[in-house]
């Protein structure tokens, strides 16, 4: 947290940001660099939405809790705004409960990211499969760093609808209906949803799976928003990122494996970037610029660019056939892929006294 409140800061205002923004799937990943940019790199009072557990006597809160605890303590530390709502965002009681809390001190918001990422919404559920055949290739043990082939089984039919029932658009205009129906949606309001494309060895268990399916929906859906905000000049995105280190990324099989040799041919080239530094690039470069947003055929802002880049990912392809057991400490970042995992979930950070006393019982200061 600090050390991206820290890049932020470290970076010019950026010009024309947003001054209230609503978060949505605050406290981790992507969700997370956005409120801190918003905060720290524009100014804007904030709200997050998320989902996280609390401490109790038995255990430690989860990451996201201390993300977003620590987040407005230092927040209301430098005179910005900052509450927090914790609960199911997809349910009718958290948007009801968000829309109170907006009405009662920020007004219209001019700013609205999406970014939840969970494995169910209501009665459906997400299965990360291919679609029509089974699919076989290499990946990972995260703990022992052990090479294996595995096959993951195609989906069904009702893998598919459930997968786009959660992960697709329909939530999304959801949340905007509910708030453009309580007038609490800012002239000029902009809205993003994130979404990521990625190399063509992810593409059967990715694209062309059932989470494809899910991200076909959710642009498709960033098109009928935009239609319905051009009127008072919003605009309705989604932001194609590159891939990156995140409890979500880790779960879906063969995306370990490629990020730790993503993330070491990047860093070989100095074009490696993580969340922090491609939400400030889509603040900066995309969203804020004070002219029309560049997207793509599509009408995607991409930034994914540096990932995709024909010799980056030709040489990733290179490194995927050669990479074994043996060779992965050579040919990948496979420990600092671990590393960064780790430190997602609060361990293994040099600055950090793991065997000092602490309460774990730490509130965060508006869920008081």
């Amino acid at each position: 947290m600090q050390e991206q409140i820290t890049f932020m800061r470290s970076r010019p205002r950026v010009a024309g940001g947003p001054r209230k923004a609503l978060i949505l799937g605050a406290s981790t990943g992507y969700g997370l660099s956005s409120r801190i940019a918003a905060a720290f790199g524009c100014g804007a009072a904030t709200v997050g939405v998320f989902y996280e557990r609390p401490a109790d006597d038995d255990r430690t809160a989860s990451a996201g809790w201390y993300n977003s605890a620590f987040f407005e303590q230092f927040a209301h530390q430098q005179g910005l705004d900052a509450w927090s709502i914790n609960g199911d965002a997809f349910s009718d009681a958290i948007k009801e409960q968000t829309i109170e809390l907006l009405r009662q001190h920020t007004g219209p918001v001019d700013l609205v990211v999406y970014s939840l990422a969970a494995p169910r919404r209501g009665p459906y559920s997400s299965a990360l499969r291919p679609i029509g055949k089974p699919y076989t290739n290499k990946t990972v043990n995260v703990q022992n760093g052990q090479v294996y082939e595995t096959s993951v089984p195609p989906a069904t039919e009702e893998d598919i609808a459930g997968t786009v029932a959660v992960m697709g658009g329909e939530d999304w205009k959801l949340w905007m209906d509910a708030l453009g129906k309580a007038g609490l949606l800012a002239p000029g309001v902009r809205t993003v949803a994130y979404s990521y494309i990625g190399s063509t060895i992810t593409a059967p268990i990715y694209r062309e799976g059932t989470i494809g399916k899910a991200k076909e929906h959710l642009e498709a859906t960033a098109h009928v928003l935009d239609a319905e905000l051009a009127g008072s000049g919003g605009r309705a995105l989604v932001a194609v990122n590159k891939a990156v280190v995140t409890t979500a990324s880790a779960a879906i099989p063969f995306v370990p494996l490629y990020i730790a040799l993503l993330y070491r041919v990047m860093k070989e080239r100095g074009t490696h970037e993580g969340c922090i530094e491609q939400i400030d690039r889509l603040f900066r470069e995309r969203l804020y610029t004070g002219a029309a947003v560049p997207v793509d055929a599509e009408g995607r802002i991409r930034l994914d660019e540096r990932e995709l880049d024909p010799d980056v990912q030709a040489e990733v392809g290179r490194r995927w056939q050669q990479v074994t057991t043996e060779n992965l400490p050579e040919l990948a970042d496979f420990n600092g892929y671990r590393e960064e995992l780790s430190r997602i979930c609060g361990f293994d950070n040099p600055r950090v006294d793991y065997g000092s006393d602490v309460d774990p019982k730490v509130a965060i200061p508006s869920l008081r």
